[in-house]
């Protein structure tokens, strides 16, 4: 199955569509007034299409097996078509279309099974997903022209001992969501000199500066100071959903010291120094924390 430990947990929904077709009135009349031999058929074709939802992995090899927390189908009849609608939601790490497209198939060949006695001109017609929330197509719009800074600090790959991957790693998750990085730099883990290399891009008009390293247990590690000094508004939530995303992949996240905030209208993020652990951090808040500059541009309004 496809790897999916990288992702969070989001409300995933969606609905698929199946359609039947019948040939005479009379099947109509018989599903209305609960007369077709076989019993109810909408409640027993429901039934069907539930229990369809979830045995969906054990027919499906590359489906992951998903708590399903809800189930929901809907009849619509237009003469003689009858519209099926199945909804599937889950909080999870993928989303449910399969499962609700499969549920949907079940409902339709119940409701074939059953009037075939009774109509041999049954037809099923357009199973598809209708609509599907949650994920990556629900993703908000990224900015345009994001003014980036990513910013490594190490007092040894500053001076050339060692080579940088961790601020590598950043600018190539960046790269992915379309987000091209303006200002790259290595310097000291200095409290002055962080200090003035934010304001600086501050200065600069940047919106948003992410920073690799110093935010570990060593007294030399003052990354975090250095900037918590200069946030005009924390948001802790930020370093709060990383650090419980790391956690549940690696124990020692809850050592980190990152910190998220504002710098005037300037998002400021500082992560591990290890490639590991901005790749968790990458993953656990991009592209949702980018939500931040659509908050800002709402309030000026």
């Amino acid at each position: 199955m496809v790897d999916i430990t990288h992702k969070t947990n989001t409300l995933r929904i969606a609905t698929a569509q199946a359609i039947v077709q019948v040939s005479k009135p009379e099947t109509i009349a018989a599903i209305q007034n609960r007369t077709v031999p076989k019993g109810d058929v909408f409640e027993m074709a429901k039934a069907a299409g539930l229990l369809a939802v979830k045995k969906t992995p054990d027919l499906l090899p590359d489906c992951h097996p998903i708590p399903i927390e809800y189930s929901g189908v809907a009849y619509r009849i237009e003469e003689l078509t009858i519209v099926i609608e199945l909804t599937v939601k889950t909080i999870y790490k993928t989303g449910v279309e399969v499962e609700a497209m499969h549920g949907a198939s079940v409902v339709a060949l119940t409701l074939y099974d059953m009037l075939k006695p009774i109509d041999k001109g049954v037809e099923i017609r357009n199973i598809k997903l209708l609509e599907k929330k949650g994920g990556k197509s629900d993703r908000k719009a990224i900015p345009e022209h994001l003014k980036t800074a990513v910013i490594v600090c190490s007092d040894s790959i500053s001076k050339g001992i060692g080579e940088d991957k961790s601020g590598r790693k950043i600018i190539e998750k960046l790269d992915l969501l379309g987000i091209e990085v303006n200002d790259y730099s290595i310097i000291p883990d200095n409290k002055n000199t962080i200090q003035e290399k934010i304001k600086g891009l501050c200065a600069l008009s940047y919106q948003l500066i992410l920073i690799t390293g110093g935010t570990g247990l060593s007294p030399r590690d003052v990354t975090p100071e250095a900037v918590s000094e200069l946030i005009d508004r924390e948001i802790p939530g930020i370093a709060e959903t990383a650090r419980q995303y790391g956690q549940e992949r690696i124990p020692t996240s809850m050592l980190s010291r990152s910190v998220a905030g504002l710098v005037g209208e300037t998002l400021v993020l500082t992560m591990p120094g290890s490639t590991g652990g901005v790749t968790d951090y990458m993953d656990a808040l991009f592209p949702h924390v980018l939500h931040v500059f659509s908050v800002m541009e709402g309030n000026k309004h």
